[in-house]
């Protein structure tokens, strides 16, 4: 019985989640950072996969000066978002620049630093939403979304 049960378990495999990390980094004028992604053009916050041996805090430090040539202090967790489609996972992050020139990289067209109505504007709502709950000091927020539109809060 118990062998039966332990193939069972197996032939069923658990639900895979990847975990990406971003940083909304904030200037003393309150301006934010935001990439144009090379691979779709659409604007969002720097961030990618989080690597199997580095910490969040780790991880979002080295995406943000990859894609943006801006060193980071990482502040706080202000959000965890779930991508329910992608099974994607994204842990934001407050920053503080301290450093580095904007530039752009493989996977960035362009870096800019946004005002939060540009953030509405120029970003899709699941995306402008991450960088508008860090900024409103009530997180940390845990939202899911299909991709293209945020679930109801529950």
């Amino acid at each position: 019985m118990l062998l039966y049960m332990s193939q069972s378990q197996e032939a069923t495999s658990p639900p895979l989640h990847s975990v990406s990390v971003a940083g909304v980094v904030v200037r003393e004028d309150g301006r934010l950072l935001a990439i144009r992604r090379a691979d779709n053009g659409t604007w969002e916050l720097p961030g990618g996969v989080l690597e199997l041996d580095e910490t969040p805090e780790a991880g979002v430090a080295r995406e943000v000066l990859e894609e943006t040539g801006i060193h980071v202090e990482v502040d706080e967790l202000t959000g965890v978002y779930k991508n329910t489609t992608r099974g994607i996972v994204a842990l934001v992050f407050r920053c503080k620049p301290s450093g580095g020139t904007e530039r752009t990289s493989d996977e960035s067209t362009a870096v800019s630093w946004l005002t939060p109505d540009e953030v509405s504007e120029r970003m899709s709502e699941v995306y402008a939403i991450r960088l508008l709950d860090a900024l409103d000091g009530n997180g940390p927020h845990v939202r899911s979304h299909d991709g293209k539109q945020l679930s109801p809060a529950g």
